[in-house]
């Protein structure tokens, strides 16, 4: 068993408060309208994001959410084909690294030059998108086009959408293609749950999606773990996450990583602030000994 902890695969060589561009993530690059490429620390290197919600409806509403919704969206729908151009036109500068040249990305350091995937992110669940089969094929076809067939194809998914026919029908083919589910999970009670997702989705919803995918493929669990009104999350609530990972497995899930972290930039509440490394650092330690999954603390 691999023990990645204290620090991820890139964080002890590199000063993360000193790279700009882990500081901000906008969803808009130059004139795109779909396609934004991001210095992403879980994806140690250049993630090209892909925004299938720009109308920034979501089914969440998080407490730390950094999507600011006081700015009305200027586009509520998504053109496929424009999307696969813009997606292609950056692959290709990616591939040849002239997206590299262009701030902030371009002074990170050389180590973080380097094309890490393409993301299902944006602003609001992708997996909420009407269309999401044919955008995964779009995703596939500009990443052989721009010759960067390869590279991974991650979904960044609040996980209330994996029963969705469409979406298990899309992932089941994106499985053959490179794909991965990264999949959240930031409580391990409801009535936690609750406070940090405030959404009408029962948390048992999420816990039953999150089983049956897991037991498809390999998931990567992401938890970002916080302060509200200052407080740590308590002893009893770390110790019900961990049993609901155990679960997972337990019933014959898989698990590749979980990747534990905390607030890297404004959330969307002003009571939301960051935990201490140490208690990350113990989180992660917990995990990988209960467990055997790795953790990569960020």
């Amino acid at each position: 068993m691999q023990q990645i902890f204290p620090d991820g695969p890139y964080t002890a060589a590199v000063n993360e408060p000193e790279i700009k561009a882990f500081q901000s993530h906008p969803r808009s690059f130059e004139e795109n309208l779909y396609a934004y490429p991001v210095l992403s620390r879980r994806a140690a290197g250049l993630s090209v994001g892909i925004n299938l919600s720009p109308h920034k409806a979501c089914n969440m509403d998080c407490v730390y959410c950094q999507v600011n919704r006081d700015v009305k969206p200027t586009v509520r729908t998504v053109d496929l084909d424009r999307m696969e151009e813009e997606l292609t036109a950056l692959l290709l500068r990616a591939a040849h690294g002239e997206i590299f040249s262009v701030e902030p990305l371009a002074s990170a350091p050389q180590t973080l030059h380097r094309l890490a995937d393409v993301a299902f992110s944006g602003d609001g669940e992708p997996t909420s998108f009407r269309g999401v089969f044919e955008a995964c094929r779009r995703v596939v076809r500009a990443k052989e086009s721009a010759g960067v067939p390869e590279t991974p194809v991650r979904l960044i998914t609040n996980a209330i959408g994996l029963d969705r026919a469409e979406v298990i029908e899309a992932l089941a083919w994106l499985d053959g293609h490179g794909g991965e589910i990264w999949a959240k999970l930031d409580a391990g009670t409801p009535g936690y749950f609750d406070r940090i997702a405030r959404t009408k989705t029962p948390f048992e919803k999420v816990i039953g999606n999150l089983r049956a995918a897991a037991k498809l493929r390999p998931l990567t669990i992401q938890t970002l773990f916080l302060r509200l009104a200052g407080e740590n999350p308590g002893q009893a609530e770390i110790e019900a996450w961990i049993q609901r990972l155990e679960e997972i497995l337990a019933g014959g899930g898989s698990l590749s990583l979980v990747q534990v972290y905390t607030v890297a930039r404004p959330p969307a509440e002003a009571f939301v602030s960051a935990v201490d490394r140490a208690l990350l650092d113990e989180i992660a330690r917990r995990v990988i000994v209960r467990t055997g999954v790795n953790a990569v603390v960020y």
